[in-house]
């Protein structure tokens, strides 16, 4: 370990030593091209708030991990929860189900969002626990100009949305407010089966037994009902001062989950956000930012809903006709930044300070009566401190540009329970990357780092809910192991883009060692994660072309293969959990005129045939998704969406079912896990009025 360190960091020295010797011709260099930005996620065509499906739809390294109609998870290169990191607007959000069914981009909505970067690789030293890959969500700015809009939307399965934007202010002080509303009911997948057709189908294959089955009076509850508030004043308060807060609400209630034991009753977060930026404070203060922030989350999930509650019906309360389990949960990180930016000669420096503090909370009640003290915690009170000093410095020098990266983080997680030790890690990280300008329309990229992240506290503390073991005694099994070490990640990235008149293409490619990668082994009764070391490689390509000056083509192509390098304890197998086979996603553009586009998109995966089959995962078969969309302008102030997605109603699945999250318990004797299908055909319009 200390020799891949010493590598690595006099290779980022030596460079940044040597690199004012160099000269070379000027190119233009603003494009990055290791990061990806997504654009077109604030438009009308996303058919629900769900940052994760518009993500899968928009480009190929994205994939989905259905839970749901909404409030879905994604991986990134075969990379997901703490892996990879999500921030909205700078801020630090996690989400508070050890069960992922509130993950970080569950908490903004899609027509808050200006863009997204996709930044893959062990790149980003400014903030915490970027292992894999980091996803910066950039919501809407308030402007000048007194302006807004008005959006209505419809949908198969009785979806309703609402949602409306006001932005306005003077020279110095702008504000903008958004609100929006939205339901659904069970979607449908291809064979025509809601939620409650799903499980069934499960339950009549054997594979599911029927306690799991929503009770009669529930099976016609809608999937979702959520609303959200955003609201954001910036004043300038001198030509070099400017002041930001936001804040945002999310509040949804009742979610279905129906590929799980419970359903959620309510899903609310609150994210506040202070930046102060002060420009031009001297030669060694280009400008100084600072930021302050608190995210929040609470969400309690329940087996209320399920046959299982009218079956276990408790004695020892009277009038109560049914038995039901609550896990809620609560999560809250406070975080602060301090980051200088400054330049001497061609290098651009940055230097600063991370700090944040997640604690989370989690226990279990039954009829909303608190279970004894022994079995009442799930996550005992865990607090997560980290403070980081990072300092970048970006090289310009013509045709190469180099950026390095250094981070060291200093971490400490401690339960409230004396029982449960404290652990403590410090790490040091870094990168060196650099693009090289063949000429003015092509460029090489290569790069090399270290990252790393520590464990959660559920992969460290999580002790399950209690069950009835065939003897008539009850046992609550930790399932966390508090003795994991922290994840480390060495990656090699190659990179080449190029530009030409009609068009554009870019290939990547990734080789990823990853030291004490933790896994889930669930062969284990206790303390189920481990650390094993693994291996991740694969590769990107995307592109335009533009056929005609209305007609033009857009494509992407990702494929990643992982191994672990050993089976874990008692296993034989060593695929690594949660690798997505080939996925293409391509797009037909049709511009008529200024006023009317047209758009088909080909979503396609190859059948999921490398997969961890002793931690639950099964082959998926492949899948071929047709998506169709028109947009129509009138008067300018004026817009219509229709589309369809999933044109030939496709039964399919993008899910797999690695045992880490716990989906519904199989019957004696059968080994298959229920699996989630998504939608099947599904038609949509959206009527905005901008004004």
């Amino acid at each position: 370990m200390i020799k891949k360190q010493a590598i690595a960091l006099s290779f980022i020295c030596a460079a940044s030593l040597l690199a004012d010797e160099v000269q070379m011709q000027t190119i233009d260099v603003n494009a990055s091209i290791d990061t990806e930005v997504i654009k077109d996620i604030h438009g009308e065509d996303v058919k629900s708030a769900d940052l994760a499906e518009a993500l899968f739809k928009q480009t190929p390294s994205v994939s989905l991990v259905r839970r749901s109609g909404i409030a879905n998870d994604i991986i990134v290169r075969g990379q997901k929860k703490d892996n990879i990191s999500v921030t909205i607007d700078g801020v630090k959000i996690y989400g508070a189900c050890p069960n992922r069914m509130d993950p970080p981009v569950s908490h903004v909505l899609t027509n808050n969002i200006d863009y997204i970067e996709i930044n893959e690789g062990p790149y980003n030293v400014e903030d915490f626990g970027v292992l894999s890959a980091d996803v910066k969500v950039h919501t809407i700015k308030p402007e000048q100009a007194f302006h807004g809009d008005v959006n209505l939307g419809f949908g198969s399965w009785g979806y309703q949305k609402a949602a409306a934007t006001l932005t306005g202010g003077t020279d110095t002080v702008r504000f903008l407010l958004s609100g929006s509303a939205e339901t659904s009911e069970q979607y449908k997948d291809g064979d025509g089966n809601d939620f409650v057709g799903q499980i069934q189908r499960e339950i009549d294959a054997g594979k599911v037994s029927s306690v799991w089955q929503y009770q009669d009076r529930y099976k016609d509850m809608d999937a979702y009902d959520k609303k959200t508030l955003m609201a954001k004043l910036f004043w300038d308060i001198t030509d070099n001062q400017e002041l930001r807060l936001s804040y945002t609400a999310n509040r949804s209630d009742d979610i279905l989950y129906p590929s799980s034991k419970m359903d959620a009753l309510y899903d609310d977060s609150d994210i506040y956000n202070a930046e102060y930026t002060l420009k031009d404070l001297g030669k060694y203060s280009k400008e100084l930012y600072l930021q302050l922030y608190r995210s929040e989350v609470e969400h309690p999930m329940s087996t209320k809903y399920r046959q299982k509650a009218a079956l276990d019906s408790d004695p020892n309360t009277p009038g109560v006709q049914t038995s039901y389990m609550t896990h809620t949960l609560t999560t809250q990180v406070d975080g602060a930044k301090i980051k200088n930016t400054f330049n001497i000669g061609n290098h651009e420096i940055a230097a600063g300070v991370d700090y944040s503090l997640r604690n989370w909370d989690g226990w279990y009640t039954k009829n909303d009566k608190p279970l004894p003290e022994k079995y009442y915690h799930s996550i005992w009170d865990v607090d997560t401190e980290n403070i980081g000093f990072f300092v970048t410095d970006k090289i310009d020098m013509d045709r190469l540009v180099l950026d390095l990266g250094l981070r060291y983080d200093d971490t400490s997680i401690t339960s409230n329970n004396p029982a449960q030790q404290a652990n403590d890690y410090d790490e040091l990280n870094g990168y060196i990357n650099g693009t090289y300008h063949l000429d003015e329309h092509s460029k090489l990229f290569a790069g090399f780092g270290k990252s790393s992240r520590v464990p959660d506290g559920k992969e460290l503390y999580w002790v399950g809910s209690p069950m009835t073991m065939p003897d008539g005694t009850v046992m609550a099994p930790t399932i966390g192991t508090p003795d994991l070490k922290n994840t480390l990640n060495y990656e090699f990235d190659l990179a080449y883009e190029t530009q030409f008149d009609s068009g554009m293409f870019k290939i990547k490619a990734f080789y990823s060692m990853l030291d004490n990668f933790i896994a889930y082994n669930a062969d284990k009764m206790q303390n189920r994660y481990e650390n094993v070391d693994a291996t991740i490689y694969g590769f990107e390509l995307s592109g335009t072309y533009v056929a005609l000056e209305s007609l033009s083509f857009d494509y992407g192509l990702a494929y990643q293969r992982g191994k672990k390098d050993r089976p874990l304890t008692g296993q034989t197998g060593t695929n690594m959990p949660e690798i997505p086979p080939l996925k293409f996603n391509g797009a037909v553009n049709y511009d008529w005129d200024e006023t009317f586009t047209l758009r088909a998109e080909l979503v396609a995966s190859d059948s999921w045939t490398n997969y961890d089959a002793e931690n639950g995962e099964q082959e998926l078969d492949g899948y071929a998704v047709v998506n169709l969309k028109a947009v129509k302008t009138f008067a300018k102030n004026f817009e219509i969406t229709v589309g369809v997605d999933n044109l030939f109603d496709t039964t399919y699945a993008v899910s797999n079912t690695y045992k880490d999250l716990i989906l519904l318990p199989t019957t004696s004797g059968n080994d298959a896990i229920m699996l989630m299908n998504e939608p099947g055909r599904y038609v949509y319009t959206n009527l905005r009025y901008k004004f």
